[in-house]
């Protein structure tokens, strides 16, 4: 590979794993968002 192989190559796998980490940092530190999630109930229309 060339050098601007390798330099494309890290900048897309740096990128995308700085994107999970941001991603996984949000998840973890966001205050009571437990609150927020809500389960689905699938009513039907013959009920």
């Amino acid at each position: 590979m060339t050098v601007y192989g390798w330099l494309i190559m890290a900048l897309s796998v740096g990128s995308v794993s700085c994107l999970l980490a941001w991603c996984v940092f949000k998840v973890f530190t966001v205050p009571e968002e437990s609150e927020h999630v809500h389960g689905f109930e699938q009513e039907t229309p013959d009920v």
